[in-house]
């Protein structure tokens, strides 16, 4: 048992002697379990061609759909400006599971608040609710904006959020002219990526659309940037730092970047950096405005479009060479700045990486996972350096992404033989993985259970993660690493070939059997 001098954590504590005997006692006790042997033989057949079949046949059910809830991508967008506290209108259940799911990802407390709405709330509505958590929330926590967004509860009975904050203001419950954005974000439908676009068109309508009068499409002469989704921190910093060298003003759209790295120096900071509201009023006086994840911020781009009367670029997200090579282009055509020495020599760095790992990348197969602008850039960087995507499993996926990422792999031979599976789960890919074995599986860390059960058939049909994308709880601080530009893709490099190497040194460090490969360089 534990002891002071002798602490152990739950690993290997479980493993030691009492416990192996207490977790059995309570198997056979209390659990209605079934014999090893009939485990076992269930297990095989879940491995089968036969119940891939089955599987794919789902249509009620789903199982690890590998996307969170529109309410928490609502969440994100609003901590992203300054000041501003973000609110659900709904359970307390659901604010706890969205502030728990960033804290176990960029590993900060987070600072949402919920109206609480219980039973009652559900049979009457919740405009009592939001009126009482709207006063308390603007009297607490010194903010200058509270973003609203909803849960299930609230969407199911029908709250109409704009008449609840029209009226909490004619009450006198807040001040009249306090920003209360608010956005719809019912959970049942859509997910985290919709959430965000909802909720950044929540809050750039809220200030700009009854303003235009006197706006002037590149007045300011800055550019606009938009990150949609983006929980790599190094991302926001990596953009940041390429427009400054190219000498380009301009205004990021939403930037949750310093409230979610906030430094440890004995004071707690509610609020950290982020989009100010001047910036957000001034937006339409841009040049043009940049959507960084084009293929899933549709409604925000339609209000730009029809409300700013800015010519949004066709661009994809700027992973890998070509595709950050197009983007750097296109903010040097419309702010006429030319691209500096210094990005031309990362650039070259990054394509010296390339053809230094090359040998070991070529040919590899990996399965895919994740949000639809992550997987197009990711499947972009993996084209380049030859590795070949079998199966891209993207749950949250829409018609716009489907036929990109066709496209994306008929442009090279070694995208031609990958299989798209829009709308499917990460069930269906552990189906995939027993049937049609990868090298290599890629996404967050709801993947390590299928590279779990692929080790328990055996040794030889182990199918390793490599951990890219989000949520990613199981590993520290890669929330910082940036995957945009050009240094994403050293990252990206970086991370993939010393998978490889390592799985390779996984197979070859048996003494006397396979260390013949068991290489000091490779």
């Amino acid at each position: 048992m534990q002891t002071v001098e002798d602490t152990k954590p739950c690993f290997p504590l479980f493993n030691e002697p009492e416990y192996r005997e207490l977790i059995k006692n309570k198997r056979e006790t209390f659990e209605e379990t079934v014999s090893k042997e009939k485990i076992a033989e269930t297990f095989a057949w879940t491995t089968t061609q036969e119940y891939q079949d089955l599987n794919f046949k789902r249509e009620a059910l789903t199982i690890n759909p590998a996307k969170v809830c529109q309410p928490l991508g609502g969440a994100l967008c609003g901590m992203g400006f300054e000041k501003t506290m973000v609110y659900i209108h709904g359970s307390q259940g659901c604010v706890a599971y969205f502030r728990t799911y960033f804290n176990r990802h960029f590993k900060e407390p987070i600072a949402f608040i919920a109206d609480s709405m219980t039973e009652d709330a559900a049979v009457f509505g919740g405009q009592k609710n939001v009126h009482e958590g709207l006063q308390n929330a603007t009297k607490l926590y010194d903010a200058k904006m509270i973003a609203v967004c909803t849960t299930c509860i609230a969407e199911v009975i029908g709250d109409d959020l704009g008449a609840f904050i029209g009226n909490a203001r004619k009450e006198g419950h807040v001040e009249k002219d306090f920003p209360i954005p608010y956005a719809n974000t019912p959970s049942f439908v859509g997910s985290h990526i919709t959430g965000w676009d909802n909720m950044f068109e929540g809050i750039v309508s809220y200030f700009t659309q009854a303003t235009m009068d006197g706006k002037v499409v590149g007045s300011n002469k800055k550019i606009n940037i938009v990150p949609g989704f983006e929980t790599y921190l190094g991302n926001y910093r990596v953009i940041k730092r390429m427009l400054k060298e190219m000498d380009v003003d301009f205004t990021y759209l939403c930037d949750p970047e310093e409230v979610l790295d906030t430094p440890a120096n004995g004071e707690y900071q509610m609020y950290a950096g982020g989009t100010t509201i001047d910036e957000v009023k001034d937006a339409p006086n841009a040049i043009t405005t940049l959507m960084l994840q084009p293929t899933s911020l549709e409604k925000s781009k339609k209000f730009i479009e029809s409300t700013w009367n800015h010519e949004v670029p066709k661009l994809n997200i700027p992973m890998g060479v070509e595709w950050t090579d197009e983007f750097l282009m296109k903010v040097s055509e419309v702010t006429g700045k030319p691209i500096p020495e210094s990005l031309l020599k990362e650039r070259g760095r990054l394509v010296d990486m390339m053809t230094d790992s090359h040998a070991w990348l070529h040919g590899k197969k990996m399965a895919l996972f994740g949000d639809p602008d992550f997987l197009l850039g990711l499947t972009k960087v993996m084209l380049e350096l030859g590795i070949e995507p079998t199966h891209i499993v993207c749950n949250n996926s829409n018609k716009r992404w489907e036929k990109a990422m066709k496209k994306l792999l008929e442009s090279s031979p070694y995208g031609v033989h990958a299989k798209l599976y829009p709308g499917c789960d990460l069930w269906h890919m552990r189906s995939l993985c027993f049937t049609d074995k990868p090298d290599f599986i890629v996404g967050s860390t709801y993947g390590k259970t299928i590279q779990r059960d692929t080790l328990y058939k055996g040794p030889e049909f182990e199918v390793p993660l490599i951990r890219l994308g989000f949520p990613i709880f199981d590993r520290h601080h890669l929330h910082r690493m940036t995957t945009l530009g050009y240094e994403g893709g050293m990252y990206l490099v970086t991370t993939l070939t010393n998978a490889v190497l390592e799985r390779l040194d996984e197979k070859t460090k048996f003494m006397n059997d396979t260390d013949y490969n068991y290489d000091i360089v490779r």
